[in-house]
């Protein structure tokens, strides 16, 4: 599948969604703010418990999950999210040296590196949500006034 093709099916996907623009822009941004957390192997998973629990539009949060989280995104906010959370948790650069090659020292570099790596996620992942409600909301609208046929006048 071309990445043409992929454009087109979100775009036929995001146009077929039920809901109130608000309700379709807010279930978006949770998609977009799991997508954006570093817990790649249960997006999925988080996706749905937490639209089922608050009633949210399933289809247009896993239209978010997938549209920020890809092979291609993952690298950079994984990145950045972890640089994000040494500042932010004032954490000096981090030597990843193994003192013994046991569970214990495995367990406690990767403690290092997940920490700092949830904190920057959650904080990043706060600031593609917000603008993606505004964004999805914004677009719901147009493209729904875009696709209304006008009504003739009447004489």
């Amino acid at each position: 599948m071309t990445i043409r093709d992929r454009i087109n099916d979100f775009y036929k996907r995001f146009l077929s969604l039920n809901g109130r623009p608000e309700e379709i822009a807010r279930a978006m941004a949770l998609g977009v703010f799991i997508g954006v957390t570093p817990t790649i192997p249960f997006h999925t998973a988080l996706v749905m418990v937490i639209c089922l629990l608050f009633r949210q539009n399933i289809t247009a949060a896993m239209l978010g999950a997938t549209i920020i989280s890809n092979p291609l995104t993952i690298p950079f906010l994984y990145l950045a999210g972890y640089e994000l959370g040494v500042l932010v948790l004032g954490l000096g650069s981090n030597s990843f040296v193994l003192a013994d090659y046991d569970v214990r020292s495995i367990l406690e570099i990767g403690w290092h590196i997940l920490y700092p790596l949830m904190v920057g996620g959650l904080l990043l992942a706060s600031v593609f949500a917000v603008p993606s409600y505004f964004i999805t909301c914004h677009a719901v609208i147009e493209l729904r006034n875009r696709n209304v046929e006008p009504s003739e006048p009447s004489p």
